[in-house]
């Protein structure tokens, strides 16, 4: 299901992972079947380390990461770390 900027919903059919490469960047994404009009959303632009530059009008690398992308994590104490085997199986 898809909620557009004024409220209104609609199902809307998804993708298959795509590879999405931006400068030299790439992450893979979902993408929602919505028309012709390609959107690349705010998750896209946290997992490449972009940055919107709206006065230039283009996207540019978080100044932090120039040469590659960082993903930022929590790290919460007081939960014990699992396995990620355990957590497929």
């Amino acid at each position: 299901m898809a909620e557009y900027a004024d409220g209104r919903t609609e199902a809307v059919s998804v993708t298959e992972p795509l590879v999405v490469e931006i400068d030299g960047r790439d992450t893979l994404e979902e993408a929602l079947v919505l028309g012709d009009e390609v959107l690349i959303g705010q998750t896209v632009l946290e997992k490449l380390d972009l940055f919107m530059d709206s006065r230039r009008r283009r996207l540019v690398p978080n100044p932090a990461h120039p040469d590659q992308p960082v993903t930022k994590v929590k790290f919460t104490a007081t939960r014990p770390a699992q396995r990620v085997t355990a957590l497929l199986g």
